[in-house]
């Protein structure tokens, strides 16, 4: 009985020490701000948004089709939270951000940058290939104030009708993070409108191409918990029983924990999205 409760209290010391290390990440797409979404707009749902985000601790947010006054409300709703990123359209504030909020008691932004999913990506407003809409990507480097390392976070949202340029976009991504981030351990969030066997994602996860990133899913120590499907259209439940919301990783983490948020509100979702979470820990070297 002894050494039962010691083993106990030795498992609860290294959780709570291991919890005060690891990194809560999300992957939202919080649905852009569309008064005909009505009982579902945005007025509806901006606490729902906040309250998930903050209930859950998430330490990164990646966020995609937000726009601007739907940031203001969030950082209105969420105190200690900021966003770095800037709109699509003009590389200010119009259009849709896919922007990354952090949380700034647990990190220190030390570089952000957007830039276009195209063949011309320092160019605000630009798309090609075969794209329907302008697409960015926004990463940012930052410290945690807890353990001292330095890591990457990246965010994006693919277009949903190109398949030439959601396929140059999983290339153009590879070799961003690989440029950007090098040997840093990194994060990629993204509504990737794409599901497991589709082109884009297993361009992504290709074990043949060094550049390759990882679902943070599969190396979860816990396995999955919640919906496959993330897409629910303001639905009952999941559209489909696969995921098009993503947490990729690049580098030496541990994934403690890997879920599908699906909690409601009276029969209500936050978005036409579920968020993905992801818990994790940057490993040694």
């Amino acid at each position: 009985m002894k050494k039962t409760l010691i083993a106990f209290a030795f498992l609860l010391f290294t959780a709570a020490s291991f919890g005060q290390k690891s990194l809560n990440v999300l992957t939202f797409n919080i649905r852009f701000d569309n008064p005909k979404d009505a009982p579902n707009d945005w007025p509806n749902r901006k606490n729902k948004v906040a309250s998930q985000i903050l209930f859950h601790e998430a330490d990164i947010i990646g966020i995609q089709e937000a726009l601007h006054n739907q940031l203001l409300d969030m950082e209105n709703g969420m105190p200690g939270y900021k966003f770095t990123g800037v709109a699509r359209d003009d590389g200010k504030q119009k259009g849709e951000y896919s922007c990354i909020f952090y949380n700034t008691n647990r990190l220190k932004l030390l570089a952000s940058e957007t830039f276009w999913l195209s063949e011309t990506p320092t160019v605000a407003g630009s798309k090609s290939w075969d794209a329907a809409i302008t697409r960015v990507v926004t990463w940012a480097r930052f410290k945690d104030r807890k353990t001292k390392k330095v890591f990457y976070a990246f965010n994006t949202h693919f277009d949903h009708v190109g398949k030439i340029a959601r396929r140059e976009s999983a290339a153009m991504l590879l070799r961003a993070v690989d440029s950007i981030a090098g040997k840093t351990p990194a994060v990629i969030t993204g509504d990737f409108n794409a599901q497991p066997q589709d082109e884009p994602i297993m361009v992504i996860m290709d074990a043949n191409n060094l550049l390759k990133l990882t679902d943070s899913k599969y190396l979860s120590a816990t396995g999955h918990y919640g919906p496959e499907g993330t897409f629910n259209a303001f639905g009952p439940k999941e559209q489909a029983d696969k995921p098009i919301d993503y947490i990729f990783l690049k580098g030496n983490w541990q994934v403690q924990q890997h879920a599908t948020l699906s909690q409601t509100w009276e029969g209500r979702f936050s978005s036409d999205h579920f968020p993905v979470f992801a818990r994790l820990m940057l490993g040694k070297k």
